[in-house]
C-alpha cells in the first residue's frame, strides 16, 4: 500500500512539474510573441525612424545670403563656395582619435587643432563643431576618400560671404561673422536658421538688414552604410537665398573716394540734393572685412583694433567734429532769417593786434593781418572770423540752434542703417543746463559762431547742410538704400508745388518743429540766393579761401566753403610763433573740412570732406573735392541714363 501511495504522489508532483513547464513555456511563447508585435505591428514606424537614422544621415546646410549691389548692380557682397568639415559630437565615441586621424588628412595645424578643443569645451555634448570652415579642394577630396574611418565626420560644401572690393566699401556694407548668442537672442530669423557655419551681419548694412539678407538653410539627405560611409544622395532640399540689396552708392566713384583719403585718417561724402540718394560714403582709415567671415587671426584683429587711426570707426557717421568755418554760411542765412543783420553792415577786421574783445577775453581771426573792412559776402568768401563773432553776438546760440537743426546738424540721418551713428550737438542755452548744469555765457555764443565749441557734427551731417541749401532750401531725405519711389522727378514737382502754393511762405517757419519731406526751409528765398552766391565767390572768386581749387570750365564749376577746426586752444606764445601744420605735433594740427555743390548753374551733388588734422581746409580738403566733383560731374550722364531705366522697370 505505501508503494501503491508514494506512486501517485509522485505521479502528482510530476504532473504539476509539467504543468509549470507547460505553463511557462506558454508564458514565454506569449511574451516573444508580444514583444514581435509591439516590434513588427504596434511601434513599427518608431523603428523604421531608428534603423532610418542608422541608414539615412542628414545634413543641414547654411542659407544663401542675398547680395547686395551698387545703383548700377554691380556686386558688392557675393557668395563663394567653401569646403567645410563638421564634427557631430554625439556620434564619436573617441574624440580624441577621431581628431587625430583628422588632422593627419587634412594637415590641421597646432592652432587650428587647440581652437577646436577650446570651441568643443563651450558645446553641448549633442551640437555640430566646424574644424574648419574653408578647406581647399586637395584637402576636401581626400577627406571624402577616408570618410569611412572617420565616425562623426562630416564634409559639407556650403557657401560663404566674399566681398570684391575689399576694404572699399567696409564701412558701407559691413561684414559678417560667426552667430554669437547675442545675435541669437535679438533675432528669430536667425535663430530658425542656426546650423552649423551659419555667418551673419556684424556691421553695416550687413547688420541692420539681416532678416532680409538671411535666407533659409538647406537640407541633404544621403544613404550610408554600417561604417558611415554615404552610397547615395537620397534628397536635397536647397537653401533659400536672402533678398537682394540695392544701394544707392556709384562703385566708381566711391572707390575713387576711398583712394583720394589713402593714408589719411577722414570723411568724404557726396549725394543727390534732390533725391538724397548717397553716391559716396568713404572714411578712412580702412580694413579688409574678408579677414571676418572665416575668424579674424589675432595678429590681424590686434593691427586694427590698436591703430591709432581707429580704422573700425565709420568716420562718416559715427566720428565728430566741430564744423569750423563750414558752418559759417548757416550761421549768415540765420541772421539774414530772423533779419538781425543787413548784409550791407561794414565791420573791421583788424588783425591779431586788435582783436574782437568781449569781457576782457580776446577773439582772433585766423588771418594774422586782418581782413579789413568786411560786408557780409566778404566775410563768408574770406571766412573773416571777427565777422562772424559780432554776428553770431547779435544773433544769439538760441536762433542758431533752430536753424542748424533744421538743416541736418544735430540728427540721426541714418540711424535705421546704422547702429553705430552719432547724432552730434547742436547746442543751445537750454542744452546747457540740462547737460551740464550750467549756464550758457555769450562768450560761447562767439565761439559757436565760427563753429567752435560745444558744437559738434558729423560729416554727413555737414553734407546734408550743403545738400538743402543748394537745392533752394527744401527738406530731403537722404537714404543709402535704393528706394525707386523717390525720384528727382517727384522732388522737383512737390518743389514746384510748394513754390506756387504762397500760403506755405511765411506758415511758422522760424519756429524750432519738424519739418516734412521737401517741405520748405527757409523764410525769404532771397536769403537763400545770397549764401549760395557767397559760397560760388568763396570758390571762384579772388581771395576766396578755396580759389586755388576751382574749374574754369563750367561744366565743373562748383561753390563751397573751407573750414579749419581746432583740436587744441592757441596760446599767445604759439600763436606769436605761428607755426607751420608740418612744425605741430600731428595730434595737436586742426582738422580741415570743405563742404561744396555742384556743378553752381543747375547744382545737383553736395559734397563733405574731412581731414583728420589736415591742417588748412583750403589746403587739406578743398583739392579733394574739387577732383571728386569732376570724377561725380562726368559720371552724371551714366547716372541718369540709369535712373531713368529703373524708373522704366518699376
Amino acid at each position: 500500500m505505501q508503494s501503491r501511495s508514494t506512486n501517485v504522489q509522485k505521479g502528482r508532483i510530476i504532473s504539476r512539474r509539467l504543468f509549470m513547464l507547460a505553463a511557462a513555456k506558454i508564458l514565454f511563447l506569449a511574451g516573444i510573441t508580444s514583444r514581435l508585435y509591439n516590434l513588427q505591428i504596434s511601434d513599427r514606424e518608431k523603428y523604421e525612424v531608428l534603423a532610418d537614422k542608422n541608414r539615412i544621415r542628414e545634413w543641414k546646410t547654411p542659407p544663401q545670403r542675398g547680395l547686395i549691389t551698387d545703383f548700377y548692380n554691380k556686386i558688392l557682397a557675393d557668395n563663394d563656395r567653401v569646403f567645410q568639415v563638421h564634427l557631430s559630437l554625439d556620434e564619436i565615441q573617441e574624440f580624441d582619435k577621431t581628431l587625430f586621424r583628422l588632422r593627419n588628412i587634412i594637415n590641421l595645424s597646432n592652432n587650428e587643432i587647440r581652437k577646436i578643443y577650446k570651441t568643443k569645451a563651450k558645446l553641448k555634448p549633442w551640437d555640430t563643431l566646424v574644424a574648419s570652415d574653408n578647406l581647399n579642394w586637395s584637402q576636401f577630396s581626400k577627406l571624402n576618400l577616408y570618410l569611412h574611418e572617420l565616425e562623426g565626420v562630416k564634409p559639407v560644401v556650403s557657401s560663404s560671404r566674399y566681398y570684391p572690393y575689399g576694404s572699399s566699401l567696409v564701412h558701407v556694407v559691413g561684414y559678417v561673422g560667426e552667430a554669437s548668442i547675442k545675435d541669437i537672442e535679438r533675432m528669430d530669423a536667425i535663430k530658425e536658421n542656426l546650423v552649423p557655419g551659419l555667418k551673419v551681419g556684424k556691421s553695416g548694412i550687413e547688420y541692420s538688414n539681416e532678416k532680409n539678407l538671411i535666407g533659409k538653410y538647406g537640407i541633404k539627405r544621403y544613404e550610408v552604410n554600417s561604417s558611415g560611409k554615404r552610397i547615395s544622395q537620397l534628397e536635397h532640399i536647397k537653401e533659400s537665398k536672402g533678398t537682394e540689396i540695392k544701394l544707392t552708392v556709384d562703385l566708381e566713384v566711391q572707390k575713387f573716394a576711398q583712394n583720394l583719403l589713402k593714408g589719411k585718417a577722414g570723411s568724404i561724402c557726396a549725394m543727390d540734393i534732390y533725391t538724397g540718394q548717397i553716391i559716396a560714403m568713404a572714411s578712412s582709415p580702412t580694413y579688409d572685412p574678408n579677414k571676418f567671415t572665416h575668424g579674424i587671426g589675432h595678429k590681424d584683429w590686434e593691427e586694427i583694433r590698436d591703430n591709432p587711426l581707429k580704422p573700425l570707426v565709420n568716420k562718416s557717421i559715427a566720428g565728430l567734429y566741430s564744423p569750423g568755418s563750414t558752418l559759417k554760411p548757416l550761421v549768415a542765412l540765420a541772421a539774414l532769417e530772423f533779419g538781425t543783420i543787413d548784409p550791407e553792415k561794414t565791420i573791421k577786421c583788424k588783425g591779431h593786434k586788435n582783436p574782437y574783445e568781449l569781457y576782457g577775453v580776446k577773439y582772433h581771426c585766423w588771418k594774422k593781418q586782418g581782413h579789413g573792412f568786411m560786408k557780409l559776402r566778404n566775410a563768408i568768401k574770406q571766412s573773416c572770423d571777427i565777422y562772424f563773432y559780432e554776428m553770431a553776438r547779435i544773433l544769439g546760440v538760441d536762433k542758431l540752434s533752430i536753424i542748424a537743426k533744421r538743416y541736418g546738424l544735430g540728427s540721426n540721418i541714418l540711424k535705421n542703417v546704422y547702429f553705430d551713428e552719432k547724432k552730434g550737438v547742436v547746442p543751445n542755452t537750454e542744452w546747457k543746463k540740462n547737460a551740464l548744469g550750467k549756464s550758457w555765457y555769450l562768450g560761447e555764443t562767439v565761439i559757436n559762431g565760427i563753429g567752435q565749441g560745444y558744437i559738434q557734427t558729423t560729416p554727413l551731417q555737414l553734407c546734408l547742410m550743403t545738400a538743402q541749401i543748394a537745392n533752394g532750401g527744401y527738406k530731403i531725405k537722404p537714404h543709402i538704400l535704393f528706394d525707386k519711389n523717390i525720384s528727382f522727378e517727384n522732388a522737383k514737382l512737390e518743389i514746384t508745388n510748394q513754390l506756387k502754393n504762397n500760403s506755405l511762405l511765411n506758415n511758422h517757419i522760424l519756429e524750432d518743429r519738424e519739418f516734412q519731406l521737401y517741405e520748405k526751409l527757409y523764410n525769404r528765398p532771397e536769403n537763400i540766393d545770397f549764401v549760395k552766391d557767397a559760397m560760388f565767390g568763396s570758390t571762384n572768386e579772388q581771395y576766396g579761401t578755396s580759389f586755388k581749387s576751382r574749374f574754369d570750365d563750367l561744366k565743373y564749376q562748383f561753390a563751397g566753403k573751407t573750414g579749419t577746426s581746432q583740436v587744441k586752444r592757441i596760446t599767445d606764445e604759439e600763436r606769436e610763433l605761428d607755426l607751420k601744420q608740418s612744425q605741430i605735433e600731428y595730434k595737436n594740427r586742426d582738422h580741415a573740412l570743405y563742404v561744396a555743390f555742384a556743378p553752381y548753374k543747375e547744382p545737383r551733388y553736395s559734397i563733405s570732406v574731412l581731414v583728420e588734422h589736415g591742417g588748412s581746409g583750403s589746403k587739406a580738403a578743398a583739392p579733394l573735392a574739387s577732383k571728386l566733383i569732376k570724377k561725380i560731374i562726368d559720371r552724371h550722364k551714366l547716372r541718369e541714363q540709369t535712373r531713368k531705366a529703373n524708373i522704366t522697370l518699376a
